[in-house]
């Protein structure tokens, strides 16, 4: 791909409306421009040109997104038959378990929730279609980084922030290669409290009819109810199942 073919604006407008988060839901122009690297100047034309197209509000200071920005990740999940399929698999998942069943796929440095089905909130933030949590320590993203090549898997473990959310985080790069090494081996990843203290998630890769890895999916649920133990005994043989049913499926 040539430098020519690129739309550098674009670019620039993509990262202004991913900057926004949970945690910066109103920003001023310099606040966005910190978090971009952008200048003032280039940060204020794409908020103005944002808030132009509907995609953000001004309130003379700050500048929040609207719900129209949601219409982006609804393309997506509208030409790809994934979700559609996974769905209904989830929820047979999710009867048989009664436990929160989920399905996502890599991106960049985190997995982005493309199926779920909640019987029970088990983490402190609610997660749904369309969700987004980083890859290294989370079952799937563990599913997902284990299927790439080795070089590829560690840049993106170096493109992340690597947070020991809890004492049990493997957070340091060694710990996370030789786990993704584990998983790949024995074709299911457990994580154990690594995320969030009293939850605990199993999880496999989905494969298309080609063996391609397209997704992972798995089964969340508080370490009271289901302790990895149970996940590995009871879980992963219904979870596998599903994998079984769903692989002549994705094409």
């Amino acid at each position: 791909m040539r430098d020519g073919d690129i739309i550098h604006g674009l670019i620039r407008g993509l990262s202004v409306i991913e900057c926004f988060d949970e945690e910066h839901s109103r920003m001023s122009i310099t606040e966005v421009s910190a978090r971009t690297g952008l200048e003032r100047a280039t940060a204020r034309r794409c908020l103005l040109t944002l808030v132009h197209q509907g995609y953000a509000t001004y309130d003379g200071k700050f500048f929040q997104l609207t719900p129209r920005v949601l219409k982006l990740g609804h393309s997506y999940l509208a030409t790809t038959p994934l979700p559609r399929l996974i769905q209904p698999f989830l929820e047979e998942l999710s009867r048989d378990t009664n436990e929160s069943t989920s399905a996502a796929v890599l991106d960049g440095t985190d997995i982005l929730y493309v199926a779920r089905v909640s019987t029970r909130r088990v983490m402190s933030i609610n997660l749904a279609q369309g969700a987004r949590l980083p890859a290294y320590c989370t079952s799937m993203g563990r599913i997902l980084l284990a299927d790439l090549p080795q070089d590829q898997a560690r840049d993106i473990l170096e493109r992340s922030e690597l947070i020991a959310y809890t004492e049990r985080t493997k957070a340091d790069m060694p710990s996370i290669l030789t786990e993704l090494a584990v998983v790949a081996a024995q074709g299911f990843a457990v994580i154990d409290q690594e995320l969030e203290l009293g939850l605990c998630s199993i999880a496999v890769p989905l494969y298309n009819s080609s063996g391609k890895v397209v997704a992972a999916v798995n089964i969340g649920a508080q370490t009271a109810r289901a302790p990895t133990s149970k996940m590995i005994a009871h879980f992963l043989p219904l979870i596998r199942k599903i994998q079984s049913e769903l692989r002549p499926l994705l094409r």
